[in-house]
C-alpha cells in the first residue's frame, strides 16, 4: 500500500514537471547574450553545500555532476527527488536599482540499482534560462535623442530556457574504483525580441525585429571515483568528471516589421535557417571530500569549461572561458539520536567562486556567492511494521550569489538570492514479506 501510495505522488509530479513551463521569470541583464543565465548545477543537497558533488558518495542522494557516483545506491531501494526554487534578483548599474523575482520547477530525479554496486538514474534539471525584460526611454536631451524620429520606448524581451533530460548508469569495477556514463540531451529555445515605439504614437510606424534559436542534441558524460575506507567509518573520495566539446543541431528564425496604432503590419524581413552550426564546449569537473560516515563531509570542487570554443553563428557571442571553485561541508551531530530530532538535521554550508561565460568589452563578469542549507529527516514505519529510518529528508537551501561586471564606461551588478527545497524519498521497494 505505501508503494502504491509513493507512485501515485511520483506520477502526480512527473506529470506536473512535464507540463508546467520551466521559465523561471527572473530579469537578469546577462540573459540577453549567448545562450542565457546557466543555472547551477547540482541538487538542493549539493547546492547547500557550495554546488560540490564530483567527489561525493551517497545512497540516498543523486549527484549527476559524476554518474560515478550512482553505484553508491543501495540494492532494493529506490530514490525520487523532486524540488522547486524561488528566486529574487536586485539589479544595479551604481545610480538606478530593479528587482524581480518568481518561482518555479527545479528538478526532477529517480535513481535505482540494476544490481549490486550498479545503479540507474534518470532525470529533467533546467540547463539555461533566457528571461529577461527591460525598458528605456528616449527622451529630447537624452545622449540617444535623435530630432529626426523623436523620443521613443525600447523593450527588450527575452524569453524561453533549454533543458537538460538525462539518463545515466555507475558501477564499482573494484572495492576502490566505480566508473558512469550520462547521457545528456539538451533541447529548448530561446527567443529575444526588440520593439521600439514613438513617442508619435498615432503617426508613425513603430519596429519590432526578434530572433529565435532552437537548440537539441546529446551529449556524453564520463566519471570516475576513487574510495578509501579509513578506521572507524572515516572515508577519502576522489573524482572526476568529464564531457566532450559537441556539435548541435540548431534553428535560427528572425522576422522585423512595422506597425502602426490602426492595426497596419508590414513585415520588412524573415528568415529561416535549419542548418545554422552549434558548438557548446566540454567541461571537466575535479574534487575530493573527506569527513566520517553519517556524521560529517567536507568537499572540494573545481571545474573547467572553455566556452571560448563555443560558436552560435549568426549571432553575436559574448564567451569566455569559466573557471570555478566551489566549497562545501555538511555535519549531522547525531544520526540516530533518539531524544533530540534537531541532532538528527544535517546542517550544510558552503561558498562558490567562478567567472560568468560573459565577456564584455574585454571584461569578463565575476562571480562569488555563499549558501546555507538543512536536511530534514523524515520517518516511516517498514512493511514489517518495525521502526525504520529510510533516510528520506526534506532538504532546504539559501544561497547568495553577487554578479559584477565593470567596464571603463559603465558598471552593473546583479545580486541573486535563491531559496530551494526538494522532497528527496529514499525507499526499499522489491521486498517480499516475511511472515513468523
Amino acid at each position: 500500500m505505501q508503494n502504491k501510495l509513493a507512485l501515485k505522488l511520483i506520477f502526480f509530479l512527473i506529470t506536473t514537471s512535464i507540463t508546467a513551463s520551466a521559465q523561471k521569470q527572473v530579469t537578469s541583464a546577462i540573459a540577453r547574450y549567448n545562450l542565457g543565465i546557466l543555472e547551477p548545477s547540482g541538487s538542493v543537497r549539493s547546492l547547500g553545500m557550495g554546488g560540490i558533488g564530483t567527489a561525493i558518495r551517497d545512497n540516498s542522494t543523486v549527484y549527476f555532476n559524476n554518474p560515478a557516483s550512482y553505484s553508491s545506491l543501495d540494492t532494493n531501494s529506490f530514490i525520487f527527488d523532486f524540488g522547486v526554487n524561488y528566486g529574487l534578483n536586485l539589479l544595479s548599474d551604481g545610480t538606478s536599482k530593479y528587482t524581480s523575482d518568481d518561482m518555479n520547477f527545479d528538478h526532477l530525479m529517480l535513481g535505482f540499482p540494476i544490481a549490486k554496486n550498479f545503479g540507474f538514474v534518470a532525470g529533467v534539471v533546467p540547463y539555461s534560462n533566457g528571461y529577461y525584460r527591460i525598458e528605456e526611454s528616449v527622451e529630447e536631451g537624452d545622449p540617444d535623442y535623435d530630432p529626426v524620429t523623436g523620443g521613443y520606448t525600447a523593450y527588450h524581451l527575452g524569453t524561453g530556457n533549454i533543458t537538460r533530460f538525462f539518463v545515466g548508469s555507475g558501477i564499482s569495477i573494484t572495492k576502490n574504483f566505480s566508473l558512469g556514463v550520462n547521457m545528456e540531451i539538451l533541447s529548448g529555445s530561446i527567443k529575444r525580441a526588440n520593439e521600439f515605439d514613438f513617442d508619435d504614437y498615432y503617426y508613425v510606424y513603430h519596429n519590432n525585429i526578434s530572433a529565435t534559436r532552437q537548440l537539441s542534441g546529446i551529449n556524453f558524460d564520463y566519471g570516475i571515483q576513487y574510495t578509501a575506507s579509513l578506521k572507524k567509518d572515516w572515508f577519502f573520495i576522489a573524482g572526476a568528471s568529464l564531457s566532450f566539446g559537441q556539435h548541435y543541431k540548431s534553428k535560427l528564425s528572425s522576422i522585423s516589421y512595422k506597425f502602426n496604432a490602426y492595426g497596419s503590419v508590414d513585415t520588412i524581413s524573415f528568415t529561416s535557417v535549419d542548418s545554422v552550426k552549434a558548438y557548446l564546449p566540454g567541461s571537466l569537473h575535479t574534487g575530493i571530500s573527506f569527513g566520517k560516515k553519517n556524521k560529517f563531509t567536507t568537499g572540494i570542487d573545481f571545474n573547467i569549461t572553455d566556452w571560448s570554443k563555443a560558436e552560435l553563428n549568426s549571432e553575436e557571442t559574448h564567451f569566455a572561458d569559466t573557471r570555478a571553485l566551489r566549497l562545501g561541508a555538511e555535519y549531522i551531530p547525531d544520526y540516530i539520536s533518539n531524544y533530540s530530532y534537531l541532532r538528527r538535521v544535517a546542517y550544510r554550508i558552503g561558498a562558490h567562486m567562478e567567472d560568468n561565460y560573459l565577456v564584455f568589452d574585454g571584461n569578463q563578469v565575476k562571480e562569488y556567492g555563499f549558501s546555507l542549507g538543512a536536511g530534514i529527516p523524515l520517518k516511516g514505519i517498514s512493511k514489517s511494521t518495525v521502526y525504520v529510518d529510510y533516510i528520506s529528508r526534506a532538504n532546504f537551501f539559501i544561497d547568495f550569489t553577487r554578479k559584477s561586471l565593470n567596464t571603463s564606461t559603465f558598471e552593473h551588478y546583479e545580486n541573486y538570492f535563491t531559496f530551494g527545497i526538494s522532497l528527496n524519498l529514499y525507499d526499499l521497494w522489491f521486498l517480499k514479506h516475511r511472515y513468523e
